[in-house]
């Protein structure tokens, strides 16, 4: 017998749980469906929110052949021999098949350049699944070659719903004597996940089989799941939530706060490259030039931790977060890189004024590239006052030193002292 997941599984975009951004009427991803001009794409969201089922119904909606390949277990000869029998199968003026590759962030480099021709050439329509951030996990000349659509985690109602259907749609449920009265037990213990919502209801609903009424309360299925409410869930939505309490913990300066939800992800088996990233990322976004040395602990100790591997990499990992949450904070680099993309996104692109532009040529000469532009080296103290920005920017301020830690004081005074009342706070 199919599992539960599996017989409930939608095969229209109408039946489908969640991802209305994406897929509601008029949303994106359908009306690309729908026109049948559909770009390559990789969905990147937590597990169970139906990246594989969305896939799969583009396949359907569209009429086209599908192939599914998992990073798990599939080789660069996989890659090459599907994309051979996808070509073969292609007529002329028909749309291109769909190649769905799961867990595509488990790719190395060579598995992911082989995709490269047939995506470009119209071959297959690449569709990729991940869990984690596709900017570090999948090349950038594949990158360019797909949009990136983010899948949600699904919502209360959402599961809720999912509960109710299945007990009066599935040929085997709605033959049953079911009454649920806790809904967020049987939700909670799903992580979110909507596959293990499934799976756990399935479980519960064992009895009923028998013919005997079950009423789903919060005594009767957390007796029957046997799971530690407490346990860290890797891949269930607990996975993102102890990870922000591990950075909360490192920005809030709490060392104990943060070697504990540091335990907590340890403990759960979670991946080495996961927690170091987010160690190295809260290094720079929430310490930054408050501690510039931050970073470099953080980077070494992420090399270093995947150097040594499990267990003596918590260690590792447990001195960088430790040293983290006790340095200064200060966030202005992260505020000041936000305030310029605003800027970019608000002014357009602004020409380079001509003292800055590069002259490698007579007729760039001719047309006053870089002229007047003064080398800093040649005036004392290696520096002369001249304006950097586009001239509609001009004035701007978008890095504006905080004086609460003595590193960034000292910047202040420095930017004070050589550009006066323009880095003035």
């Amino acid at each position: 017998m199919q599992p539960l997941a599996e017989r409930m599984r939608p095969t229209t975009l109408d039946e489908y749980v969640g991802q209305q951004h994406l897929v509601g009427k008029g949303a994106v991803l359908r009306r690309a469906i729908e026109t049948g001009r559909l770009p390559s794409f990789i969905l990147w969201g937590p597990p169970g929110v139906g990246k594989t089922t969305l896939a799969r119904i583009v396949a359907n909606q569209l009429e086209v052949p599908f192939y599914m390949l998992s990073a798990i277990n599939s080789g660069v000869k996989d890659v090459r021999d599907t994309i051979d029998k996808a070509k073969r199968g292609k007529f002329f003026e028909s749309a291109s098949p769909i190649l769905f590759i799961d867990e595509i962030h488990r790719f190395s480099k060579s598995q992911q350049d082989s995709l490269l021709g047939a995506v470009e050439a119209g071959t297959v329509t690449l569709i990729g699944a991940t869990t984690e951030n596709p900017s570090f996990e999948v090349i950038p000349a594949l990158l360019s070659r797909a949009q990136v659509y983010v899948l949600q985690p699904l919502g209360r109602e959402e599961l809720t719903g999912m509960i109710d259907r299945a007990l009066a749609e599935d040929i085997y449920l709605q033959k049953m004597d079911v009454e649920v009265k806790d809904y967020d037990t049987l939700i909670r213990f799903s992580g979110g996940d909507g596959r293990r919502l499934y799976n756990v209801l399935e479980l519960v609903t064992h009895e009923a089989a028998d013919g005997q009424k079950v009423v789903l309360d919060t005594a009767y299925i957390t007796s029957r799941v046997q799971e530690n409410m407490a346990r860290y869930d890797k891949t269930g939505e607990q996975h993102y939530d102890i990870a922000s309490a591990l950075i909360k913990s490192i920005r809030g300066s709490d060392p104990n706060g943060a070697v504990y939800w540091l335990a907590r992800m340890i403990e759960g088996g979670e991946d080495l490259k996961f927690i170091a990233r987010r160690l190295v990322i809260a290094a720079s976004e929430d310490i930054g030039l408050a501690n510039p040395n931050a970073l470099l602990m953080a980077t070494t100790a992420a090399q270093a931790a995947q150097m040594v591997g499990y267990p003596e990499a918590r260690i590792i990992l447990s001195q960088a977060a430790v040293y983290l949450a006790t340095s200064p904070k200060s966030n202005s680099s992260y505020q000041a890189i936000g305030a310029a993309q605003q800027a970019v996104r608000a002014s357009g692109d602004l020409p380079v004024p001509l003292h800055l532009r590069n002259a490698p040529t007579k007729l760039m000469k001719q047309l006053d590239y870089g002229k007047d532009y003064n080398y800093s080296h040649d005036n004392p103290g290696n520096f002369r006052a001249q304006e950097y920005l586009p001239d509609a920017l001009s004035g701007t301020a978008f890095f504006k030193p905080q004086r609460n830690n003595p590193t960034e004081l000292k910047i202040a005074e420095r930017m004070q002292q050589l550009w006066g009342d323009k880095y003035r706070s």
